[in-house]
């Protein structure tokens, strides 16, 4: 496999100074202490989860893990299947669930260092951009979810272009990543409905250093999305649907409500 190409490391980024803070890497020690002592030993003991393909992911320097989204609990299968710790950005819902749920998942992504995003504002994609150079400037691993959230039905939907627009900026390598079954592990509602052994797979670095200037382009981004989206279909076996899950989430809600449809220009 060809290497991708090295490129300079980008400029620093500034922004909100509460995402700067969340993204500068503070939590590794927690985070060591809930993977390899309090939450990752029992989890491999009692799921026993697949790992393919781990030594795709680079030993050192910046990369962005690129997966699909099925249940809350991809944000712990899917690092646990790296020695390397991957930052992502979480809605911050996360951050203020009630409950045993709720404890736990403030717990992890507040102990980890994630970094909390309020997806209801305007800002939203920017602040993830920003907290993503972040984490990549250092020469750490980024994860996204493309897609933009979990997927409700089981299928791969349509990817945000965001993930490009940081590949081509950060000047990074994409890696693939399908998970497979943790929807069966923890369903929508529910904090664990099985026993099951879910799947991780990572697929080979995805060079798009061909693209290098060009992450203004409203149809490379696209083309470098679909790209990723495909490899990720692969890794996964899922069905795709060339549409975004929120809108698909929306033509269900009103499908079951009988509210009358709404016709919107459609997003590229």
């Amino acid at each position: 496999m060809t290497e991708p190409a090295q490129s300079p490391r980008p400029e620093p980024t500034r922004g909100d100074p509460v995402v700067d803070a969340a993204a500068d890497g503070d939590g590794k020690g927690i985070y060591w202490l809930l993977r390899n002592v309090i939450v990752g030993p029992p989890v491999k003991r009692i799921f026993r989860p697949n790992v393919i393909g781990a030594e795709h992911v680079p030993e050192q320097g910046a990369a962005i893990i690129a997966s699909n989204h099925l249940s809350y609990a991809d944000w712990i299968f899917m690092p646990l299947a790296l020695r390397r710790r991957v930052t992502f950005v979480a809605k911050s819902d996360y951050f203020t669930g009630a409950g045993i749920k709720g404890r736990f998942q403030r717990g992890f992504f507040k102990g980890t260092g994630q970094v909390p995003i309020d997806r209801s504002g305007g800002s939203a994609s920017e602040g993830a951009m920003r907290a993503g150079m972040k984490v990549l400037e250092r020469g750490d691993l980024f994860g996204i979810y493309p897609e933009g959230t979990r997927s409700h039905d089981g299928r791969l939907y349509k990817g945000r272009t965001g993930v490009a627009r940081l590949a081509l900026e950060a000047k990074v390598p994409v890696i693939p990543c399908g998970v497979i079954g943790t929807d069966v592990v923890a369903p929508p509602g529910k904090v664990v409905a099985s026993f099951a052994s879910p799947t991780v797979k990572f697929g080979e670095p995805l060079d798009f250093s061909r693209y290098e200037g060009m992450e203004s382009d409203r149809l490379i981004l696209r083309a470098v999305t679909d790209e990723i989206m495909y490899k990720i279909m692969e890794l996964s076996g899922q069905e795709y649907l060339d549409m975004y899950a929120t809108k698909a989430k929306s033509l269900e809600g009103r499908a079951v409500t009988g509210a009358p449809k709404k016709v919107r220009k459609t997003d590229t």
